[in-house]
């Protein structure tokens, strides 16, 4: 996420961390390469202008703080106004009283719209709001399909209406469905098309009236750039908005679009898409996402993935075997790799650390392909085998590649590593008699 405005940002604010004294003319010195980097990163300029003029006052009128050096001030400055670019406070959503909470999900076909519903109900489910998603997209059976096939994939019910259907009637079925089954919320998944007509406006409308939603969110793709802002005012003005999810944030996106909708519509960004699966979409909260611009990390967004993809029976299972006898198996091994991959690519993680996403790590460190081998040569392995390595003698090892496809040198790689592993869990139970292990 922001990979490019990231490393760009961190390169020039470093110039200012490494100064003791800052001058006026350096400060606007610095700030010019600041607003270079925010528009080539496709920040909307009246944004940047007025972002620019807001960090410079400050800047150049902030009293010294004894206990941080000018340069980490300047740093600061910064974080605070790309905090206040983003929102004020962490976003909410407007949750009904009594009755299901209507969500209305609105955007243009191929924004990854149906997705980001079925994604939105995941996250509601786990809240044990019951939620209940509908078809309201009529004119192509491939989206009803898509939803159908994405609701039974989390587990959740959907109300599909018949192609070629009226989807005003349909959401209203959905929502007397919804107030009899007594689900917490409907999530309406509604009609997109390549670009901004009357016709699709006039239908959103007529939908919106019927059946009086709560929340109307845009979904937005953060690749189009200003595109995105441009599309977020025209369903702005035909809708009026309640909030923007952005999606596609973990591909080449360059941030602009982040940065520049609040600026623009007044609209806070709720939620970003971060990927694929059905638990890649974050809450968005404006300090922690841009202490991940700035690199800073966001270790609370960290334990919040770990929350939502960690088995807890089997977390605690693992911490109470290895806190009382200090053992450490293979398949305990493959169990955890396993959890840490549900929450996401390595890199990924690694940037919500502190002072990680600087460090240069190997990139083979962090391919999913050479995670995925190691699975296979431990599935390769024999039950007695995975519980006590030690009895891997050289034919045992070629078996064990010849069944995984991989070469002997990888699986004595393996072994290797786990037995330093192993020598570490039983330091680990010394040092934290009942605390909790990192996985």
């Amino acid at each position: 996420m922001f990979e490019e405005l990231s490393e760009r940002l961190d390169g020039v604010l470093g110039r200012f961390r490494q100064r003791g004294v800052l001058t006026e003319p350096m400060i606007r010195d610095g700030l010019r390469e600041v607003r270079r980097v925010l528009l080539e990163a496709d920040v909307n300029y009246q944004v940047t202008r007025d972002f620019l003029t807001r960090v410079q006052d400050r800047a150049l009128g902030e009293g010294v703080v004894r206990s941080v050096t000018p340069g980490q001030q300047i740093v600061k400055i910064v974080h605070d106004e790309l905090a206040r670019l983003l929102g004020d406070g962490s976003p909410t959503i407007a949750w009904s009283s009594s009755g299901p909470t209507v969500v209305m999900v609105v955007g243009l076909q191929g924004s990854g719209k149906t997705t980001t519903a079925a994604k939105l109900a995941r996250r509601w489910d786990r809240e044990g709001r019951k939620p209940l998603l509908a078809a309201c997209d009529l004119q192509r059976p491939a989206a009803i399909e898509q939803l159908a096939t994405l609701g039974g994939g989390i587990d959740v019910p959907v109300h599909a209406g018949a192609f070629g259907g009226d989807p005003v009637a349909a959401a209203r079925d959905a929502l007397s469905e919804a107030r009899e089954k007594e689900r917490g919320v409907l999530l309406l998944d509604t009609a997109g098309r390549l670009q901004i007509d009357e016709r699709l406006m006039d239908e959103l409308r007529r939908l919106r009236d019927e059946v009086g939603p709560h929340e109307v969110l845009l979904v937005a793709d953060a690749m189009t750039g200003q595109e995105a802002v441009r599309i977020a005012e025209g369903f702005d003005e035909a809708l009026d908005l309640t909030g923007v999810v952005l999606t596609k944030l973990d591909g080449d996106a360059r941030g602009g679009a982040a940065l520049s909708i609040r600026g623009v519509t007044g609209k806070p960004i709720k939620f970003v898409g971060v990927g694929e699966g059905a638990e890649d979409l974050d809450a968005v909260d404006p300090g922690r996402l841009a202490g991940r611009i700035l690199q800073m990390g966001d270790v609370v967004g960290l334990v919040e993935r770990a929350e939502r993809a960690m088995d807890t029976e089997e977390q605690e299972r693992l911490q109470a075997k290895i806190l009382g006898s200090g053992r450490f198996t293979l398949e305990d091994f493959l169990t955890a790799m396993r959890q840490i991959q549900r929450m996401g690519p390595l890199e990924q993680l690694l940037k919500l650390i502190p002072g990680a996403g600087r460090v240069k790590l190997p990139a083979a460190g962090m391919d999913p392909k050479r995670m995925k081998h190691v699975e296979a040569i431990i599935l390769s392995m024999t039950p007695a085998e995975r519980k006590n390595p030690r009895i891997l003698n050289g034919s045992r090892r070629a078996r064990i590649a010849k069944g995984a496809g991989r070469p002997v040198m990888e699986v004595n790689r393996l072994v290797k590593q786990f037995g330093e592993m192993h020598k570490f869990m039983k330091q680990m139970k010394g040092m934290i008699p009942g605390g909790a292990l990192p996985f």
